[in-house]
Parts: C-alpha cells; sequence; structure tokens
C-alpha cells in the first residue's frame, strides 16, 4: 500500500506547524478499517485524569484495535477527533505529534458535545492495508 498526501494549490494550505494531509490518496489497499469512536477509558474502565492523559490513552486505544486488525499507525490514513473544549486544541496537536510523528494522515478536529461528560476526547479512524492476518 502507498499513501500519497494531496494539498491542492488553489484551496487554502495548511497552516504553518500543522502536520496533516489536506487529502490522503491510497493506492494498492486490499483491505479497509473503520475504527469507530475511541474513548479515553483504559481497560480496566479507568479513566486517566486530565485532557493530555485522555488524549494519550484514547490513540492507544485507537492503536491496540489497529493490532487486533494486524496494522500500525502506518496503516492509519484518516482520523477525526472529537474534543469536549476547543481549549484543548493546543494540547491534542502536541499529543498527535508525539504519537503519529512524521505521519500525514487526512485529520479533522470536531468540537461536540462527547456522550460521557467525563470524556474530553474521543478519536475515530480508518485504516487501510493489505492482506489481512492469516
Amino acid at each position: 500500500m502507498q499513501t500519497r498526501p494531496i494539498d491542492a494549490a488553489d484551496a487554502p494550505a495548511i497552516p504553518p506547524g500543522r502536520a496533516y494531509a489536506q487529502a490522503l490518496e491510497v493506492s494498492g489497499a486490499q483491505r479497509l478499517l473503520f475504527v469507530s469512536g475511541q474513548t479515553p477509558e483504559r481497560a480496566d474502565g479507568s479513566l486517566p485524569e486530565g485532557f493530555a492523559a485522555q488524549c494519550r490513552q484514547a490513540w492507544a486505544n485507537v492503536e491496540a484495535q489497529l493490532r487486533a486488525a494486524g496494522m500500525t499507525l502506518d496503516n492509519l490514513v484518516k482520523a477525526t477527533v472529537f474534543l469536549a473544549d476547543r481549549t484543548d486544541g493546543v494540547t491534542r496537536r502536541e499529543v498527535r505529534r508525539a504519537v503519529l510523528g512524521d505521519r500525514r494522515i487526512a485529520m479533522t478536529v470536531v468540537v461536540a458535545g462527547i456522550f460521557d461528560e467525563r470524556w474530553l476526547v474521543e478519536i475515530e479512524a480508518v485504516a487501510a492495508g493489505g492482506p489481512g492476518p492469516d
């Protein structure tokens, strides 16, 4: 599978310091994985304290779903992050950079009321890859 970030010259540019793609072309993929919104709860049901810790946990839960499908963050092509509070946007960006590194995926951030008011973030994702695990 190959991905190619696309940033149309005749559309608004990505602001400096933002590391995502306006669009991401995927070729050679044989599978798609749609990951439902991953909340910041740990496997034991506990909830980390504070936005940064919850954001890291939600990304860890996305990674767990990818692993279960025989995929990694390298297969990630799109994520939608739901924030309970827009003031957490900068911290969200810092955590995303720490988790994704140089990967430029398609990304959407939405400020919304989240189902459980204890959750400060929720992340859904789409991944693409080659043949599945045997």
